[in-house]
């Protein structure tokens, strides 16, 4: 019988498969969800509280009212750019890396290696 770590962990890896981010991508981003993500990178985790404490130290030119904040992040989190483990002041946020294809020229190169050793 599966306990709750059980259930969060495999919640997390399900989470972490869907989707996720490139830097490419921040460039379409609106200016508020640009802003966020932007702090997110720097950390790649932070809860609301910590997530609140960036804002408000940001310059009062570019600082978000937190209505929008909290708006920015719901969308964030749907479109799976962050993963939100937990809800409301408790709430951890994750950013969600895509992971990179690997490379098949690092193959290639050793295939070739071998071939020319076997000679």
């Amino acid at each position: 019988m599966p306990g709750l770590f059980d259930r969060l962990q495999k919640e997390i890896e399900n989470k972490q498969g869907e989707g996720g981010i490139t830097a490419l991508d921040l460039a379409d981003l609106p200016p508020a969800l640009r802003k966020i993500m932007r702090l997110m990178l720097r950390e790649l985790e932070l809860n609301y509280p910590q997530l609140k404490e960036a804002i408000a130290s940001l310059p009062d030119a570019e600082r978000l009212p937190m209505n929008e904040v909290d708006e920015a992040l719901d969308v964030l989190t749907r479109q799976a750019w962050l993963i939100r483990i937990g809800a409301g002041e408790k709430a951890i946020y994750k950013v969600n890396l895509r992971r990179k294809a690997g490379s098949t020229v690092a193959s290639g190169i050793w295939n070739t290696l071998d071939s020319k050793l076997k000679k």
